[in-house]
């Protein structure tokens, strides 16, 4: 159960063993998760033509970006105005979910009417799919767990989650199923039995005396943070999937298929990064009214770096061997575009937790600026670099798309007086730890 919200008074200047701990939970729930959706994708590849299967993973895609557009901040607000005020999480979580209820609504719309217009094969099996992200009203309940960096439950139920997608697409490739569609609807009723679970086991934490009843936040003031913060997430869900609607457009359903598959395997290198980014904001935020924002975030951000550039490095002589033995030759060709992605992974891991930096102080114009920046870059590179470079050009915009974002969150923090302790870090192991995971790999490449 959550711990009283008075420890964050205690939290020292060394990351809390709980940052770490709530970190790993969430990694080894995302292993577990990535694992679950290889199976999927290798099930839907193996029943599904290449055309359909870059129709599975292109709605896949849409149904992340549609999470971001039912958040629309209500997620981090609701942690930064009651983390260190519990008796606010009522109203709060009250406003929070009216918000939540109309974009998931609005996401609905989007999508039935966008698949309807488009005459998609089995548009009203998108439709039912569309809907789950409504069900993340009811994911606002985990806050109470948030706050604490307290992940075991929420970890618990996301791996229940994906168990049940994997148990959905598992019965229809059974049934021998050739349309995408249906294996849509699959991971899509995954998601919303864990959401349901969630609430369920987070109620009744809400209701503890220290969880004092209150009035609904008022709506107006609270959109005034949570929309800044929805559109920055919003354009950082696009510009990370806006390339499949250029690959789609310009070079057809079956390349995307073999992109998006380079595309899961960046995500699950950047999963690290991303849950210590969620993990670590209630820390931050104490640090940051401490005034010592700086050192906390050079001792994070630094041995995650130093990890993806080892990592990266070593993947770097593997991607054609990944992609074949994984998910067959015909893959393969993916392989330019997967190395762009794995430069990307470096600065994903750094601009991750620099962002985190910028929520924690609360300057929701720099975050929306720098993702608005992130997104236009994106596009415009996108449109002259998929017609010329293909799938490669696309992995080569969202490289320097991170790029943009990583040195944008530098700027936007040294605003603030907050910068990393370059001298005497030893950030300059990075490249050196790169070039022995290539060497070593290498090798391994040779031996295959």
């Amino acid at each position: 159960a959550p711990s009283n919200m008075s420890d964050f008074a205690t939290w020292t200047h060394e990351v809390p063993r709980r940052v770490w701990k709530g970190t790993l939970l969430q990694v080894l729930g995302r292993i577990w998760g990535a694992a679950c959706t290889f199976a999927i994708l290798w099930l839907a590849s193996e029943r599904l033509e290449l055309p359909a299967f870059g129709r599975f993973t292109f709605y896949l895609a849409l149904f992340a970006w549609l999470d971001a557009f039912a958040n629309m901040g209500t997620g981090q607000v609701a942690v930064q105005r009651t983390a260190q005020a519990p008796e606010r999480i009522a109203g709060v979580l009250a406003t929070a979910r009216r918000v939540r209820l109309v974009t998931g609504l609005l996401g609905v719309v989007l999508v039935g009417s966008m698949a309807w217009l488009l005459d998609e094969p089995g548009w009203k099996w998108i439709l039912l799919a569309s809907f789950y992200p409504v069900t993340h009203t009811l994911e606002l309940s985990a806050t109470v767990f948030r706050n604490q960096i307290a992940w075991r439950i929420p970890v618990l139920m996301r791996a229940i989650a994906s168990a049940l997608s994997l148990i959905g697409v598992i019965l229809l490739f059974i049934s021998k199923i050739h349309e995408p569609a249906p294996y849509l609807v699959a991971v899509a009723a995954g998601s919303t039995v864990a959401n349901i679970m969630l609430h369920q086991v987070s109620s009744p934490y809400l209701v503890e005396a220290r969880f004092q009843r209150s009035a609904p936040e008022p709506m107006a003031n609270f959109l005034a943070a949570a929309i800044p913060l929805g559109l920055s997430g919003l354009c950082a869900q696009t510009y990370f999937w806006i390339d499949n609607l250029f690959i789609r457009a310009y070079l057809g359903d079956a390349p995307l298929g073999r992109y998006n598959v380079a595309v899961r395997f960046m995500s699950w290198l950047i999963m690290v990064a991303q849950y210590a980014s969620l993990s670590v904001l209630p820390w931050f935020a104490a640090r940051w009214q401490a005034g010592q924002l700086e050192d906390a975030l050079s001792r994070l951000a630094r041995p995650l770096f130093l990890a993806a550039c080892a990592a990266t490095g070593a993947f770097w002589p593997l991607s054609e061997k990944i992609l074949e033995l994984t998910f067959g030759a015909e893959f393969v060709e993916a392989a330019p575009a997967l190395r762009w992605l794995l430069l990307a992974t470096i600065a994903i891991y750094l601009g991750s937790i620099l962002l985190t930096g910028i929520v924690a102080i609360g300057d929701t114009r720099a975050m929306l600026a720098i993702a608005a920046g992130g997104l236009a870059i994106n596009v415009v590179a996108n449109f002259w670099a998929v017609p010329h470079l293909g799938i490669e050009g696309a992995g080569m915009t969202t490289f320097l798309t991170e790029l943009f974002v990583a040195l944008g969150a530098m700027v936007a923090l040294s605003r603030h007086g907050v910068s990393l302790a370059w001298k005497g870090g030893r950030w300059y192991l990075g490249p050196v730890l790169f070039a022995s995971g290539f060497a070593l790999s290498s090798l391994v490449a040779v031996l295959l």
